[in-house]
């Protein structure tokens, strides 16, 4: 029998490039029809390996696929976790976003950082121990969810639905690091109102452009008072993403020898998971009283846009000593000889995963790790090939630590 370190050396590569290329070649865009086509395709694939499998109803016509290999019996058992859907491809390609290329360096497509490579990782460690003859005593659940980009609504219909398992790693883009807290978003507006006058008289008027310029940096160096310590702290960030001003709510904009008396801004915070949202929205109004101190007659208000119907992504954590945290780490020195990077590390500390859902709803213990991230949701998305190999490896070894080999 080979042992486990071997086995992970013995992953076909050429194998696990076609199967990645394949899923990138499926047109999967968030809420269209290409996310049931790729999930039954998952399924398919799954029954031919010999698993459990089910499409798992989510909303309408939209599915999970998922895929369970038994173990024995006296193991613990370890779930996966990734989403299908993909952003729509942008404008600056060079490469055919579906076409599934692989050159000597990279494997490029839409959707194969964010997060297909991840999906195909795991999919490709247990069919390399199937393929082996390896019995494991603890349970392997594969779950290959939609609407991630909704909110995580298939992750959060499956918990809902009851499925659990020890631990769990989510995939998504890490560049392999072991990520053990993110963040949870909010979506704010802000609105200030000044007095206008004419361009000859602004000196009577309070310019609200000019007093949203004085706003945004103080947002943008904003960290929220609640965070308890350093790791909630590097995770807390304010971003302003729109501004519009012009003339009153209806934003004239034909009248630009006005100063502007009404600006809007929309924007998203990020906060840690011993941390609240009352407390990041007390700390923006406290923000915008200094705000209209400074703007004598300026008025300013916040309130937190919530999307109807849609979850809200929670933040997530793990302790650094936890199992699946030290067996990851393991496998990656294992498989690299060099230890891990590993922590609440950005950029993916502030990413929003379904992570959150599997901790915050599951109850559910497990670690952020997975391949891209550097070449993420941008014109020739693509993930490196060594990292794509490696979380294959990687992964195999940390499900023969975890779930015990028979």
């Amino acid at each position: 029998m080979k042992t486990p370190l071997q086995l992970a050396q013995s992953v076909n590569e050429q194998a696990s490039l076609d199967t990645l290329a394949e899923m990138v070649r499926h047109k999967s865009y968030s809420e269209t029809p290409g996310e049931r086509v790729l999930a039954e395709r998952m399924v398919e694939i799954m029954q031919g390996m010999g698993l459990e499998t089910q499409l798992m109803p989510v909303e309408g016509e939209r599915v999970n696929a998922i895929g369970i290999w038994r173990g024995t019996g006296g193991g613990k058992s370890l779930m996966f976790n990734g989403h299908l859907d993909t952003n729509p491809a942008t404008e600056g390609w060079t490469v055919d976003p579906w076409g599934g290329l692989v050159d000597d360096k990279f494997i490029y497509g839409i959707g194969v950082s964010n997060m297909k490579a991840g999906d195909a990782s795991y999919l490709c460690a247990v069919r390399t121990l199937i393929e082996n003859g390896v019995r494991l005593k603890g349970d392997v659940i594969l779950t290959f969810v939609i609407g991630e980009l909704q909110g995580g609504i298939g992750t959060y219909k499956m918990v809902e639905s009851g499925l659990r398992a020890d631990y769990f790693i989510n995939s998504e883009p890490s560049d392999l690091k072991a990520i053990t807290m993110h963040a949870e978003a909010f979506t704010f507006v802000i609105e200030l109102q000044g007095i206008t006058r004419h361009l000859s008289k602004r000196e009577e008027a309070v310019d609200a452009i000019r007093a949203a310029c004085d706003l945004v940096p103080e947002l943008t160096e904003l960290k929220f008072s609640d965070a308890p310590d350093d790791d909630h702290r590097s995770i807390n960030r304010v971003h302003v993403g729109t501004i519009r001003g012009a003339l009153g709510r209806e934003f004239h904009e034909w009248r630009p020898p006005q100063v502007a008396d009404v600006v809007r801004l929309t924007g998203s915070g990020r906060y840690g998971p011993a941390q609240t949202e009352e407390n990041a929205l007390a700390d923006l109004r406290r923000v915008l009283d200094g705000l209209m101190a400074r703007w004598p007659g300026l008025k300013a208000s916040v309130h937190i846009q919530k999307s109807p119907g849609r979850p809200v992504m929670p933040a997530f954590q793990v302790d650094r000593n936890s199992r699946i945290v030290t067996a990851i780490n393991a496998a990656y020195e294992a498989i690299r000889h060099e230890p891990q990077p590993t922590g609440p590390i950005t950029p993916t500390g502030f990413y929003g995963t379904d992570a959150g859902h599997l901790y915050k709803h599951g109850g559910m213990e497990g670690v952020v790790c997975g391949p891209g991230g550097r070449y993420n949701t941008m014109p020739d998305e693509r993930v490196d090939i060594p990292d794509y190999l490696d979380m294959i490896r990687i992964y195999l070894l940390t499900i023969c630590d975890i779930c015990e080999l028979q």
